[in-house]
Order: structure tokens, then C-alpha cells, then sequence
């Protein structure tokens, strides 16, 4: 019997029971549509985050705390140190400033919010950091020394916190200690892991004095005179920390993380990420194969005497093979041809403030691997009905 009309014969088979085909069809649809869905979500959060930390500059150094090696005693990082990373024995670093970090609940009126990022440096972190004021003006190295409660605050807060209001010159509590906004930071947007303008920055003195204490930094952040300067850079930061820190092992009490080291340990998670996400949908795709597979079972049971009836006048074993088997490819390609348009069209929309990137490989292996748990888990089935003999299948009620 040629192809076609083994072909014509499985789409037969399958048009007589559509409910039950829409049923497996659906399986196969939302494992290919949850496999390239969440793809496209991890590599949109990959590509958030890498936009994310190069809008900060690739000529920029974090310094933070680290345990020092048994038997030595850690040393906090200071503003000391801080400021001894600019001068004359670091001629390839341009700017470093100290910052502490504070939990911090900001309200205005009724309204009030959690701040994402509260920070206390210096002016130069602005520039570190290339962070724009959109409106108002930044604070001073005047308001730093005098410990003013200024604040500068992200797009976030300013959202949340002021609707439809200017922000500027307004007052706002932050952990009840009244504080005055003095501008307000342009949009840098969101990585779908954390929105960079939910964020605000005071003087490091202020918020010392009000909030965190005057213990040990949370971070210095140099920025190199240029990105070919980095390196030496780094070089120089690492003398000047290792003597004011006294270190002469090879396990010093602070890090260093350059830009590119924060993406790759970023990217790195996140790929993880993905493969995990894509690793649970995955298990959709299965669970549609074990559907098939059922499904086509209860087909062949129902149709015994069909297959007899077709055996008895001369059917070889051959087609009847081949048309369960193009019934369950079928099943499977149809329910994959739906499940990318599904995740296609759901890659249009944003999915937990990450905009998916739709990635064409995953579309076709998506695909593919649905053809294959067609031919996968409707060989059983298909084997089964061809190895009838046609006077039992006849005889069977």
C-alpha cells in the first residue's frame, strides 16, 4: 500500500475520535509552549542583566568585605580606605567612593514603600555609577560633611511614592527620620531580578548618623580612568588594601569584583536558571508522550476488528504499522505546531517584569523533540496492532 493511503487511513482514524485527539494534542501543546516560553524568559532575564551591569560602565571596580584566612583578624573596609585608593600611587583609578547600604521603609502621606536600595556615599557616586538626575539636583560634598538629610531618590520611589507629584523639595520619612528630596535619578529600568530604580542615595554621613552606625562599609566602588586601565587598576587597589590591611597571605579580608567578573557570575546563575525552568517543562513534553501512548492504546483495543477485517483481505503488517504510527506523529506535530505559536505569542508579553527573548533554537528542538515522542511512544501502540493475527481480531468482541 503506498504512503498516502496509509496516511489517508491514520488521519481517518484520528477524525473519528476528535475529542480524544484534541485531548493528547493539548499534552503535547503545553510541554512544547512551557519549553520555549520559559527559554525565552531565562535568556530575556540574561540579557536584562547584562544591559543592567554595562549601563553601570566596564571601568568600574566593587570592593566588599570579605572573611579573612584562619588565624588572621579581618579588617572592616573604612572611608580610610576609601579615600587612600585616589592619589598618587593609583594613577589609573579615577573615582572611589565608600557606601553603606540600609534597610529602609520610606513614607509620604498615607502612602508608604519599601526601598529596594538605600544607600549612603559620597557625590563622586554618581559618577561611578552613571547615574543621571532627571529632575532636582544631586547632593554635595558640603551636605555630606554637614550630615544633611538630603535624599536622592530612583524613578521607583518617586513613582511610588509621589504620583503625579514633583518630588523635589518634598519631605519623606525614611524609617521615620524625616529626610528632603532634593532630586530625583533617571530610569535605568529593570532586570526582571531587581529593578535598578528602586533605589535612593543620602549623604554616607547622614545615613551613618540616622540609620547603620559608623561600622564597616558595604562596598567601595572605583571607577577606572578608562576600560583598558582596569586591569591595572585592579593592580593598584590590590597594593594599596593589601598594605593598609596588612595582608601577606593569599587570602586577603576584602574582594575585588570587576564588571566582567559580575556578569559572568550573573549570566553563569542565570543559565542555570534557565536550564532548570527548561528542564521542568520538559517533564510536559513527557507526560504528553505517556498520553500518546495511552491513548493509542485504547485506540488499537477499540479498533481490533478494524485492523482484523483489514489484515483478512491482504493488509501486510507493514501499514498496518505505519498508519498508527503516522496517527501518532501526526498527534505530536499537530499538538507542536500549536505549542509554538503558543509560546511565540506568549513571548510577546512581559513575564515578571522580564521581557522574554524568543530563542529560534529552542523553537525548532521544541518542535522536533515533539515529532520524536510521537514516533517514540506511538511505537508500542503500532507494534502492537500490526502483530494481531486477523482471526483473533476478528473473533474479538
Amino acid at each position: 500500500m503506498r504512503v498516502f493511503e496509509i496516511a489517508a487511513f491514520a488521519v481517518r482514524g484520528l477524525n473519528a475520535n476528535k475529542m480524544r485527539s484534541g485531548l493528547t494534542t493539548l499534552g503535547i501543546l503545553i510541554g512544547v509552549a512551557s519549553v520555549i516560553l520559559l527559554i525565552a524568559v531565562g535568556n530575556g532575564a540574561s540579557s536584562a542583566v547584562e544591559q543592567s551591569i554595562a549601563g553601570l560602565g566596564t571601568n568600574i571596580l566593587t570592593i566588599s568585605p570579605q572573611r579573612a584566612q584562619p588565624g588572621s583578624t579581618a579588617k572592616p573596609l573604612t572611608t580610610a580606605d576609601a579615600a587612600a585608593l585616589v592619589g598618587s600611587d593609583s594613577p589609573d583609578v579615577k573615582y572611589a567612593s565608600p557606601v553603606v547600604s540600609a534597610q529602609a521603609t520610606a513614607g509620604y502621606g498615607d502612602t508608604t514603600h519599601d526601598i529596594g536600595q538605600f544607600i549612603g556615599s559620597d557625590p563622586r557616586y554618581f559618577d561611578t555609577t552613571n547615574s543621571a538626575v532627571a529632575q532636582g539636583n544631586l547632593f554635595s560634598d558640603n551636605d555630606v560633611q554637614q550630615a544633611r538629610k538630603v535624599v536622592v531618590i530612583g524613578a521607583t520611589v518617586a513613582t511610588q511614592l509621589f504620583p503625579g507629584t514633583d518630588p523635589v523639595g518634598k519631605s519623606m520619612l525614611v524609617n521615620n527620620i524625616p529626610f528632603t528630596v532634593v532630586g530625583v535619578l533617571a530610569a535605568k529600568g529593570s532586570s526582571g531580578l531587581q529593578d535598578a530604580d528602586d533605589m535612593a542615595v543620602a549623604p554616607l554621613t547622614t545615613t551613618q548618623n540616622a540609620l547603620t552606625g559608623y561600622g564597616s562599609l558595604t562596598q567601595i566602588v572605583v571607577q577606572a580612568q578608562s576600560a583598558d586601565a582596569l586591569p591595572n587598576a585592579q593592580a593598584q587597589v590590590t597594593t594599596i588594601l593589601n598594605g593598609r590591611h596588612k595582608i601577606t597571605g593569599t587570602t586577603a579580608d576584602y574582594r575585588i569584583l570587576s564588571q566582567d567578573q559580575l556578569l559572568t557570575a550573573r549570566t553563569a546563575t542565570t543559565e542555570t536558571f534557565t536550564v532548570l525552568l527548561a528542564s521542568v517543562a520538559a517533564i510536559s513534553l513527557l507526560v504528553g508522550g505517556i498520553g500518546i501512548t495511552n491513548i493509542m492504546l485504547v485506540t488499537v483495543t477499540e479498533r481490533i476488528r478494524e485492523i482484523g477485517i483489514r489484515k483478512a483481505v491482504g493488509a501486510p503488517r507493514s501499514s498496518i504499522l505505519g498508519q498508527f504510527l503516522i496517527e501518532a506523529t501526526l498527534l505530536s506535530l499537530f499538538g507542536g505546531f500549536l505549542g509554538v505559536a503558543a509560546g511565540m505569542i506568549g513571548s510577546q508579553f512581559t513575564i515578571a517584569g522580564i521581557k522574554p527573548v524568543l530563542v529560534p533554537s529552542s523553537v525548532l528542538l521544541a518542535f522536533a523533540v515533539s515529532a520524536l515522542i510521537g514516533l517514540f511512544f506511538g511505537s508500542y501502540p503500532a507494534s502492537r496492532a500490526a502483530k494481531l493475527r486477523p482471526i483473533e481480531a476478528l473473533r474479538h468482541e
